[in-house]
């Protein structure tokens, strides 16, 4: 069987998560966060940064000790089986596919104040572009995330520079209250998701036992540092109220502080950072299709790799297909809540698991470590459960019916899916059973 391919490097594997992670959220989301949070969506920017790391030391952790394209997958079927593995697995496929379609309708909303094509078409011939690059192979991908991951990080940058004049100018603590500030961390959370799609890199980067780790925890860093900037920078230029109601919100910040050019220079950068999330968010959750499959979880036929390029190819034009449907929902918000919903319910289960592992694997080899402990008990994964609960009791209760929704899905499916002898075996055997049942009951 053809296997994936060791070419990434520390820096390789680092600036591609520092790129999915900032195109996810300041390009597509600060304006909608600030909505809710008002001034205080820096604050916002804060908890979701400290939810982000406290799961982020557990991907460490777990991905120096299993350093699989499975990642999560992998995690969970080590601590709790193959039952809870799948769920797991699921809800990151669902994940993959909503956080494409909400990044690209993203890209659709720049795309059109630009052009005038309608965001759900830009957004579906995004996926498409997406899907073809990743279909080349991890190496071109990974040089190209390079370069869009520079070119949006230059444009944050230009915000802060473009801010300096202006602060000082509103009360950056003012705000609707407490509950629109959580609310805005759960919403902003969204921003911050990227840095798991590293340890799905783990089976194409070189030394990953020790690189996952450390590229995981400088990708989360570097962008708190550049998302605490940015929202304060944003705030200063433009005040919440402007920023809510902007559908292209940091090109109309440029706009303010340098007119129709500075939005058309913000736009068009805008355009490599949502496009540079998709395809990296695309990428993970193929390699989630891939492991799971190769795990024996989903048909075998979704782990196929090309023999020539080395990638899951038709794991990845599944995700393509589904996030370009998914994209006809056009409700980002709506999108990056149910989006946000999965994500809190995985990072829930792999900090549950870096407990887990603690105990039932206590001397088992682990390059990175989570500090601080009583006992083999770690305290910081407890801490990222606990947080990333107070984060999922802040999404609406639509968001809350619709999570719940996605679970039952996945219970059902795998239900059906280890159904002995496989799927059609038992709907095969139901009928059966229904038709003998049939026969004495009634003749």
């Amino acid at each position: 069987m053809v296997g994936l391919k060791r070419v990434l490097g520390f820096w390789e594997v680092t600036l591609a998560g520092v790129g999915v992670i900032l195109g996810a959220g300041i390009y597509a989301l600060i304006g909608a966060a600030a909505g809710e949070a008002g001034n205080l969506v820096w604050l916002s920017m804060v908890l979701a940064a400290v939810v982000a790391g406290l799961t982020g030391l557990s991907y460490a952790e777990l991905s120096s000790m299993l350093p699989r394209a499975g990642a999560e997958f992998d995690y969970a079927d080590k601590a709790f089986g193959k039952k809870i593995a799948f769920l797991m697995g699921w809800l990151l496929i669902v994940n993959g596919v909503i956080a494409c379609a909400a990044v690209a309708l993203g890209f659709g909303g720049y795309l059109h104040a630009l052009t005038n094509l309608p965001v759900v078409i830009a957004a579906i011939l995004l996926m498409a572009a997406s899907t073809a690059l990743l279909l080349v192979g991890i190496k071109e991908s990974a040089r190209l995330a390079l370069v869009f991951t520079l070119i949006e990080a230059g444009g944050l940058l230009i915000i802060i520079f473009l801010a300096i004049p202006f602060l000082g100018s509103v009360d950056y603590f003012a705000s609707p209250g407490l509950v629109g500030v959580f609310g805005a961390a759960a919403l902003i959370f969204f921003a911050f998701i990227g840095f798991e799609d590293i340890s799905r890199l783990a089976e194409e980067t070189r030394d990953a036992s020790k690189t996952i780790p450390r590229a995981i925890l400088t990708a989360i860093a570097v962008s708190t540092v550049l998302y605490a900037l940015v929202a304060v920078a944003a705030i200063s230029v433009l005040g919440s109220d402007a920023l809510g109601s902007s559908k292209a919100p940091l090109a109309d910040v440029a706009s303010k502080a340098l007119g129709p050019n500075g939005f058309f220079i913000l736009a068009f950068i805008a355009l490599f950072s949502t496009s540079n999330t998709v395809v990296m968010v695309q990428l993970g959750a193929a390699r989630v299709i891939y492991g799971m499959s190769r795990g024996k979880a989903i048909p075998s036929f979704l782990s196929a790799v090309s023999s020539k390029t080395r990638v899951p190819w038709v794991a990845t034009v599944l995700i393509g297909v589904f996030a370009a449907l998914f994209a006809l929902v056009e409700k980002i918000g709506i999108v990056a809540d149910l989006t946000n919903f999965t994500i809190f319910i995985v990072f829930i289960g792999v900090n549950l698991a870096a407990i887990k592992l603690r105990y039932a694997m206590p001397g088992a080899r682990r390059p990175f470590e989570t500090p601080l402990r009583i006992g083999r008990m770690p305290l910081l994964p407890v801490l990222g459960v606990i947080s990333c609960f107070v984060l999922l009791a802040s999404l609406g209760g639509d968001i809350m019916i619709g999570g719940v929704l996605v679970v039952l899905a996945g219970v059902c499916l795998d239900f059906f899916m280890e159904a002995k002898h496989g799927p059609a075996r038992w709907a095969k055997e139901s009928a059966k059973h229904l038709l003998t049942l049939g026969k004495k009951r009634f003749w």
